[in-house]
């Protein structure tokens, strides 16, 4: 009677990591693969500031973010595992607007996230010190 619950356990880990496989982006380990992407993802909140400027974020490909700042457009290189992040290489366009301040303060929180966490529509960018960035779910 043994043999069925010992054929059924392997089975049923197949299959578990199957559906894992086929619900997550083949090959990326990022946060894009655990909810993050298919998404544009708003800024509500940044750090201390009372008013978060106009920024998004998106993943656009696996390894890549991608998003704009309250004057320009910005790309990054992203490939550390979830719950880890790391925004690499940013290269941001250079338009002057007088949100600049603005802007750097939401690249600077940008560069100094160390961690990820979705929940639903929530993306929230963190570091050791606390919360950085908190992004909502966009359109």
């Amino acid at each position: 009677m043994r043999k069925p619950i010992l054929i059924a356990a392997p089975l049923l880990i197949i299959v578990a990591g199957a559906i894992l496989f086929i619900t997550t982006r083949p090959g990326d380990e990022t946060v894009a693969a655990y909810g993050g992407s298919d998404k544009t993802w708003v800024l509500a909140e940044i750090g201390s500031m009372d008013v978060a400027p106009d920024a998004t974020l998106s993943f656009a490909e696996p390894g890549r973010i991608t998003g704009t700042a309250p004057c320009n457009s910005y790309s990054a290189t992203m490939s550390v595992p979830y719950p880890w992040f790391e925004a690499t290489e940013i290269v941001v366009t250079r338009m002057a607007c007088p949100e600049l301040a603005a802007e750097r303060a939401f690249l600077d929180a940008l560069a100094a996230a160390a961690y990820s966490e979705v929940l639903d529509d929530t993306l929230v960018l963190s570091n050791d010190d606390g919360p950085l960035l908190v992004f909502k779910a966009g359109d």
